[in-house]
């Protein structure tokens, strides 16, 4: 009855809203697809509600529904990712713009199935090097304390063969694209930091990096390699 309540309230039939949320669950996976799992803007799902229906379709209503069917059928988790502050400008503060950027709500898709269910049904192995090379680079910032400068990660991960300048290695392709591919899926942020001696770039842990279901992993590994470490050491 109260979803009743709800459609007679903007003014759309159930037939409507249905059509509605299957439009927006088929853009959430097509970008995410498409986009190597780049959050996908509220207002990107927003425009697909409201071009045919103004303001008859509530947003909220349709985004809330596609991500229970998104969990019902597939399996996924449409989270919700809000940045709680922006990267600062060249002057170390934040523009008015940077701000309302920053503000847009996006979501990402995150997989709920089973560890095991997912890796033996859902997982591209064939990409399994990105999501490695991902795992890799938030270990080294998370190590160093949440935040590194730009030289400071390059110098550690030219320690495993991964060169700045290397655009073609024979797993990654373009290393710089591939870090650069991070900060656009929200697990990095990266910013322009004034020092004594000019500016340099630096990289913090963002939202996604930040979540428990990574930092948990995170901790587990660092705690296995510092106790292979200990075991050889002996």
């Amino acid at each position: 009855m109260e979803a009743t309540d709800e459609l007679a309230q903007i003014d759309i039939s159930t037939e409507e809203k249905d059509k509605l949320v299957a439009e927006v669950m088929r853009y959430a996976l097509f970008k995410t697809h498409q986009t190597s799992g780049c959050p996908i803007k509220r207002e990107e799902l927003t425009q697909i509600i409201t071009k045919n229906y103004r303001q008859r379709a509530r947003p909220a209503l349709v985004i809330k529904e596609a991500g229970d069917k998104l969990a019902a059928t597939f399996g996924y988790e449409m989270r919700e990712l809000q940045r709680t502050r922006a990267p600062s400008n060249r002057s170390g503060r934040t523009s008015s713009q940077q701000i309302s950027n920053v503000d847009a709500k996006s979501y990402v898709l995150v997989s709920k199935l089973d560890p095991e269910v997912y890796s033996k049904y859902v997982e591209d192995k064939e990409r399994s090097h990105v999501s490695g090379f991902a795992f890799v680079v938030i270990s080294i910032v998370h190590v160093a304390g949440g935040k590194i400068t730009e030289e400071d990660l390059w110098h550690q991960l030219k320690r495993l063969g991964l060169n700045e300048n290397d655009e073609n290695h024979p797993v990654i392709g373009n290393n710089k694209q591939a870090l650069e591919l991070l900060v656009q899926q929200r697990y990095l942020l990266k910013e322009k930091i004034a020092g004594p001696e000019g500016h340099f770039m630096s990289y913090e842990l963002a939202e996604r990096a930040l979540d428990d279901s990574i930092s948990s992993k995170l901790k587990e590994y660092i705690s296995q390699v510092v106790s292979a470490s200990a075991a050889t050491a002996e």
